[in-house]
């Protein structure tokens, strides 16, 4: 998969914690019916792994991920449960490579310019600004872009409906990441409609 691709499936990809497994397939459904169909499920749960690959058997519109991948065996795990990418929150070179050693393309996290230049070493050119918000935000963004004018940005952290369309009028943003499509307490009480309206809003957020 070229990432690159992804922003043309909507401007947010939600950043997912699943932490009951029974979640998993009617969130998944519940995003996509919204218009939502790129999926970043955290490793940050005991039943994330199994949640992607319930994901992507039961939902195959979506375009499932894992994210929050941190060292090599994450990146063969992710591939193994059905992760067609894969989303970390830095960079390392022994990462970037168990990934494509997997054929498991990575969108790699970043947070300063000596971050980009070393992903883009490793052949990363489309990198997630991470936390982007306490990092700089839209200031860092814009003082990324002259620099670095080939490398394009998924800013996560902090991003919310009302900040998301200033950053994707940024040249260099082409999506963001953002947790308040899945908030816990809809998923708590399994208010799917109520996650298929905030995926809604979301597909349609455009540049400001």
């Amino acid at each position: 998969m070229d990432l690159l691709k992804l922003p043309a499936y909507g401007p947010i990809i939600p950043v997912i914690v699943v932490e009951q497994l029974e979640h998993a397939v009617p969130l998944a459904q519940a995003l996509v019916a919204g218009g939502v169909r790129v999926l970043e499920v955290t490793l940050r749960s005991s039943v994330a792994l199994q949640a992607i690959e319930a994901m992507a058997r039961a939902v195959p519109e979506a375009v499932v991920g894992a994210g929050t991948l941190r060292t090599a065996a994450d990146a063969r795990a992710a591939k193994d449960a059905g992760a067609v990418f894969a989303v970390s929150p830095g960079f390392t070179p022994e990462l970037s490579a168990a990934c494509r050693a997997a054929d498991l393309p990575l969108l790699p996290g970043v947070s300063t310019a000596s971050e980009v230049m070393q992903a883009n070493d490793h052949g990363h050119h489309f990198l997630k600004l991470f936390p982007a918000t306490a990092v700089g935000g839209i200031a860092m963004l814009k003082g990324l872009s002259g620099p670095f004018p080939d490398v394009a940005f998924c800013p996560t952290g902090g991003i919310t409906p009302e900040t998301a369309p200033q950053f994707l009028a940024l040249p260099n943003v082409k999506v963001c990441g953002g947790s308040w499509l899945c908030p816990k307490e809809l998923l708590a009480r399994g208010d799917w409609a109520g996650i298929t309206r905030l995926a809604q809003e979301a597909s349609q957020l455009r540049a400001a």
